[in-house]
């Protein structure tokens, strides 16, 4: 498929013909005056080096040149054809814990943003699956609407902090009762997943019931841990630097610890698996493998071609015969002078 990026520059061929009627102008005008002075045949055996034909020749090249240049900086590209092809995959939406307790550094860097690299490898993964994002503390919210656009996924992970949301806690079943109104349950078929990502610390809901409802429509609910079972402290930043640790009422450090116990029984509740992440790995590839065994729904998704750039092959061209047209002189050169091509000979007679 072909395509120009910038199609407004391609208006400026229009000053093609018209430098070209001007110039013709400019020819009729100059015989005029040539005329004003004799008989043009004998004006023209006295200047024997001045080309008619060169100056019309080196004015073709000036034009051919300024429209491989317009052209040029419209950008032809080329692509393949956009069109609408069937997909088969499953409609995945990860519900992030964004609470205080999610900075915890018990897993390096830190809980939410070990989380967040293991979302970004997990996106890369991905082939013909939708993907949608869901942030959660005291309430949730959709960071992403499932998609299959990767890299808008991506972007919008990458975004991702504690600041978010100002109520804390961690609403895991306010996050699932979301994650439900994002799936399209005219597809019918068990291809639908929940992973949930979090510490499991202060659940605030009856996430247990919702696991439960969402697994009676053929919903998978998976979740994985964030946290060492010892627990950290919860760090303070301001400006980026660390300026202490979140205290309770009695002046004492607050160590948040991971739930295991809640989110074993989420993941039972909803047919799915826990997996409780370390310093070495995270786990969602295990989870990627029991979602690999999933039916696959097909749905219709628009491929967009990937256009390649050409516009400096006329750019190029367009160099050359301004170079080509600048090594060019109006005037014969003498040894095109002597040159008789018709064999004829001229004397003048006194």
């Amino acid at each position: 498929m072909f395509r120009f990026e910038h199609t407004y520059f391609l208006y400026f061929l229009l000053l093609i013909p018209l430098l070209v009627l001007l110039y013709i102008l400019i020819i009729r005008k100059r015989k005029q005056a040539i005329r004003q002075f004799g008989d043009i045949n004998v004006i023209s055996q006295l200047m024997p080096s001045v080309s008619n034909i060169r100056p019309v020749f080196k004015f073709s090249i000036l034009l051919l040149a300024l429209s491989f240049l317009i052209i040029g900086l419209a950008n032809p590209q080329i692509g393949s054809k956009v069109e609408k092809v069937k997909r088969s995959g499953v409609d995945l939406v990860i519900a992030l814990d964004v609470s205080n307790s999610m900075l915890a550094e018990d897993i390096k860097p830190s809980r939410l943003e070990r989380a967040k690299q293991a979302i970004m490898k997990l996106i890369d993964k991905l082939e013909d699956d939708r993907i949608g994002v869901i942030v959660f503390a005291g309430k949730a919210y959709t960071q992403l609407p499932i998609t299959s656009d990767y890299g808008a996924a991506k972007l919008f992970v990458s975004t991702v902090t504690t600041n978010m949301i100002p109520t804390q806690g961690t609403s895991i079943g306010a996050a699932i009762e979301l994650a439900d109104k994002s799936f399209d349950f005219k597809m019918t078929g068990k291809n639908k997943a929940i992973i949930i990502i979090t510490d499991g610390e202060n659940h605030e809901d009856d996430a247990i019931a919702a696991a439960k409802e969402e697994a009676k429509k053929g919903v998978f609910v998976h979740t994985l841990g964030m946290g060492l079972p010892d627990g950290a402290p919860i760090p303070i930043y301001e400006d980026g630097k660390l300026t202490g640790y979140k205290k309770d009422n009695e002046d004492k450090t607050v160590i948040t610890k991971l739930d295991e116990t809640m989110l074993q029984q989420i993941a039972a509740t909803g047919n799915g698996i826990y997996i409780r992440a370390n310093n070495t790995e995270v786990g969602l590839n295990v989870i990627m493998k029991e979602i690999a065994k999933m039916e696959k729904k097909d749905f219709e998704s628009k491929l967009f071609s990937n256009y390649k750039d050409h516009f400096y092959y006329f750019i190029e061209l367009a160099l050359i015969l301004l170079i080509i047209e600048l090594l060019l002189f109006e005037k014969k050169s003498k040894l095109m002078s002597k040159v008789n091509l018709f064999g004829q000979n001229k004397t003048i007679n006194h």
